[in-house]
């Protein structure tokens, strides 16, 4: 189902530009991956204080197990 999109032309041509991309798809595209990308990061940061972190855990004990 096409959609049509009221883009701001000016911002566009940016990241065309900025991004090195062929076409104006590319770049929104990408654009819109990373904005998801950012605020699926963001959204860890949520989890801040609500996860116990056992000090006597040793990594490296571990990857020894592992061998």
């Amino acid at each position: 189902m096409p959609t049509n999109l009221k883009l701001d032309d000016n911002m566009v041509a940016q990241a065309v530009k900025i991004g090195g991309f062929k076409t104006k798809q590319q770049a929104v595209n990408t654009a819109l991956a990373e904005f998801v990308q950012r605020r699926q990061r963001l959204s860890i940061l949520e989890l801040e204080g609500k996860i116990g972190f056992d000090t006597g855990w040793d990594y490296k004990k571990m990857r020894r197990r592992r061998s």
